[in-house]
Parts: C-alpha cells; sequence; structure tokens
C-alpha cells in the first residue's frame, strides 16, 4: 500500500486583506509539505474571479494547486476557456463538481451540464490526461439523491467518465466511509477515495452548516457539545478529540488520505496534524 497523502482545501478571501491573512495561512500550512492544495469555486462574476486570483497565487508559490470546477448553469464554451486558463498556469488538478443549484431551479435547461459525470467526460475530451480529475463522494449520500443505490450510480458515472480519484463530504462516522468504500469495491471502483475532514471548533456554526449540506453530526456530538454551551475553549478541545480519534480511525483502516476543510484557518488542522504525528509535524 501507498503512503497516504495528504491535502488542504481553501476558499477564495473576498477582500484584499483577506487575502493577506490567506498568505499567512498557507504559508504554515505548507510547511507540512501537502500533497497539494484546493480552492473552491464561485459561479459567477466576481466571486469566480476571486477563485482565479486565489489560483494563480499559489501556482505562483510553486504549489500543487486543484481549482474546484462546478458546471451547474454553465455552457461548454465558458468550462473550455476556465480549463485552458488552468492549463496554461502548469494546473494539473482539477475538482469537478457538478454544484450547488440555485433556488427553485431543478435539473433540466439553464447550461450545458447536469452532472458532474458530463463536466468529467468533457474534461477528458478537451484535455485527455493532463488534469488529474478529483470528484465528490458522500459517504452518508447527497441530499438531494432519491435514494443510497441512487446516489452510488451517480458516483459510478463520475468514475466511468474519467475521474482519478474522490474525495467526501465531511462526515464523523467512520463506518459510514468504510461501508461506502466497500460498496464501490463491490461495484469494481477502484478509485482512491480520500475522507473530508472538518475541524470542530464551533459548533453552532457547524451545526448550521451541517443541517444545510446534509452531513449528520452523530447525536452523542451533538448533545456533548450542546452540553458544552458558550465555552468555546471546552467546545474545541472536545472537538479536537473527536476528530484526532476519527483521523486514527480512518488511516488505520486504509483510508488512502486525508483532505482538510482547513476554513482557511492553519491552528486547527495543524494541531491535528501534530498530534497524529504526521510528516513535518515539528514544522
Amino acid at each position: 500500500m501507498s503512503e497516504p497523502t495528504f491535502s488542504f482545501e481553501l476558499f477564495p478571501p473576498k477582500t484584499s486583506e483577506g487575502m493577506d491573512k490567506l498568505k499567512v495561512q498557507v504559508e504554515r500550512l505548507n510547511a507540512v509539505g501537502p500533497r497539494y492544495f484546493s480552492c473552491t469555486y464561485g459561479a459567477a462574476g466576481s466571486t469566480r474571479e476571486r477563485t482565479f486570483e486565489t489560483v494563480t497565487w499559489l501556482r505562483s508559490q510553486g504549489l500543487d494547486t486543484a481549482p474546484h470546477l462546478a458546471c451547474i448553469g454553465s455552457d461548454r464554451s465558458e468550462v473550455a476557456e476556465i480549463l485552458d486558463y488552468y492549463r496554461s498556469h502548469g494546473i494539473r488538478r482539477i475538482v469537478a463538481l457538478r454544484g450547488d443549484l440555485p433556488s427553485g431551479m431543478g435539473i433540466g435547461p439553464g447550461g450545458d451540464f447536469r452532472y458532474a459525470s458530463e463536466l468529467v467526460a468533457f474534461i477528458r475530451a478537451q484535455h485527455g490526461d493532463w488534469f488529474h480529475i478529483e470528484v465528490a463522494a458522500y459517504p452518508e449520500f447527497h441530499p438531494q439523491a432519491a435514494s443510497a443505490a441512487k446516489d452510488l450510480e451517480h458516483f459510478r458515472r463520475k468514475v466511468e467518465a474519467g475521474a482519478d480519484a474522490a474525495i467526501t463530504q465531511y462526515f464523523y462516522n467512520a463506518d459510514a466511509y468504510f461501508a461506502f468504500v466497500d460498496a464501490c469495491t463491490r461495484m469494481g471502483l477502484q478509485v482512491p477515495v480520500v475522507p473530508g475532514i472538518m475541524p470542530i471548533t464551533n459548533f453552532t456554526q457547524l451545526a448550521k452548516f451541517s443541517d444545510a449540506c446534509g452531513a449528520e453530526i452523530p447525536r452523542w456530538i451533538r448533545r456533548r457539545m450542546e452540553g458544552l454551551g458558550d465555552d468555546i475553549e471546552e467546545i474545541r478541545a472536545f472537538g479536537h478529540q473527536v476528530v484526532l480519534d476519527l483521523c486514527r480511525r480512518l488511516l488505520a483502516g486504509g483510508a488512502p488520505g486525508l483532505h482538510f476543510y482547513t476554513m482557511n484557518q492553519a491552528g486547527p488542522t495543524l494541531g491535528l496534524w501534530q498530534d497524529m504525528g504526521l510528516p513535518g509535524a515539528a514544522a
């Protein structure tokens, strides 16, 4: 078995001050030698431009960078232009996503792409093997999926379209991850499925975000967090131990690596890194 790989996710700051702060965090994170940094994607206007700005800066620092590319509502010429831009900057990784549906919009008209599998196929048709393509996986299943079987079928289509690997939505139930990987194996899908890891620092924000994206916070964790009230230090200490134990179990169980959702803050992720004794932890 190859050594596990580790990667960090960032989001594009909204202001120049935020960009300055991000650069400091990236310097700290890069000191431990991650495989790459990913950067989330804004679908239109200045939000998308901030993604390009962040990605371009990361590349200027010589960092392996994986921009997110969401396709819903986009046409082929627009996506082709973005891919050409990334390729011209030496980017070899893409995180290919459907993206969130606008409020009230069903899967249908509104762009040339309906599913991430169509985006993956388009990238392969346009650029062959230039890009290493990561796609999303949902161990607890996508909240809009009609069933678990349908969600697995959507994942299968992404892999068969040419995905090289997958990054999961964050979760706190390791059994859900291992069950998902086992289901993929039974379907003959051999791509690495890397667990997405969300450090816990603010329970109120986490609960709100989890309710929106369909990630489950196990009842025992939720009740313990609720019982800690506004004790920030206790919440962070408990959350750190929960996620640390999760990471250790995932790696011990054969996970091919970990992808940390850093929320542009180095501290919580580096704390986990240090306590796991990962390479470069002393940095």
